[in-house]
């Protein structure tokens, strides 16, 4: 009971006292939401946050999975030297981390210095402000975490099993699809919740790497909240993340059951 009393007044309490703030305008119930969704702009900001959220989870999935069945495969001492090489990064804060971007796609940055010294390009790129930079920062970003979350599940996954797999005549993609993914499926899935919704409602690496050129969602709420003070704009902003954020975690889940009825 005190647990439940706590995410009720800490939580929710608060989100949906902030979702209730946009259906009180005098203009209409659904006024703040029309006027967002009739802005081409803001429609551009809300499809960009949730490309560049959907492409950062994809490869971060894509690259932890991999990690993380490399990390579960190794004997003891070096697997721990290699899971804390991984999360070393969530030692230092988002923001500087985020410069350290800056630092290597600036047009003076590591990047292009090391690239105009090889001969590859004759004069630096403009890589900043650009949604790349912003995907791979958050894919250097989030990796770790979705690095920690699988490697547990991975380690999991009895020997026997891939073995028996592998006796059976199975090859190898199709004990990885019908073997280990399923059984992974779990710590897929939350990681994948964890990336999504870390990138979808991320600030400080957005603001920082793609400026007003690439505004994202977080920054737009910020920007509404704290620069033209329109609380019931920031308002109608923090619902519809708040709503397509558990929509996209209902769909992940949806895919795990189909997958693995025993995933969810």
């Amino acid at each position: 009971m005190p647990a439940t009393i706590a995410v009720v007044a800490l939580l929710i309490v608060p989100v949906a006292i902030t979702i209730a703030a946009t259906f009180a305008e005098p203009k209409g119930v659904f006024a703040p939401y029309v006027t967002f969704f009739s802005s081409g702009f803001r429609r551009a900001v809300l499809y960009r946050t949730l490309e560049i959220a959907l492409i950062t989870t994809a490869i971060s999935l894509t690259v932890g999975f991999i990690t993380a069945y490399v990390i579960a495969q190794m004997p003891g001492r070096a697997k721990s030297i290699m899971i804390i090489a991984a999360v070393f990064p969530l030692l230092t804060g988002v923001v500087v981390r985020s410069f350290a971007w800056l630092i290597i796609l600036g047009k003076n940055g590591i990047l292009n210095t090391m690239l105009i010294s090889t001969g590859i390009l004759s004069e630096p790129l403009s890589m900043l402000y650009t949604e790349g930079s912003v995907i791979v920062a958050m894919v250097y970003l989030f990796v770790p975490l979705m690095i920690l979350t699988l490697v547990g599940v991975l380690e999991g996954i009895p020997r026997d099993l891939i073995d028996a797999s592998a006796s059976l005549g199975a090859r190898p993609l199709m004990t990885f699809l019908q073997v280990i993914l399923p059984l992974a499926t779990p710590g897929l899935i939350v990681g994948a919740v964890l990336v999504f919704t870390g990138s979808f409602t991320s600030y400080a690496t957005p603001q920082l790497l793609g400026g007003e050129k690439q505004m994202m969602m977080g920054t737009f709420l910020y920007q509404r909240a704290m620069v033209t003070f329109d609380w019931v704009g920031a308002s109608t902003i923090a619902a519809i993340m708040v709503v397509l954020t558990l929509g996209v975690v209902l769909i992940m889940s949806r895919v795990a059951r189909r997958l693995n009825p025993m995933a969810v």
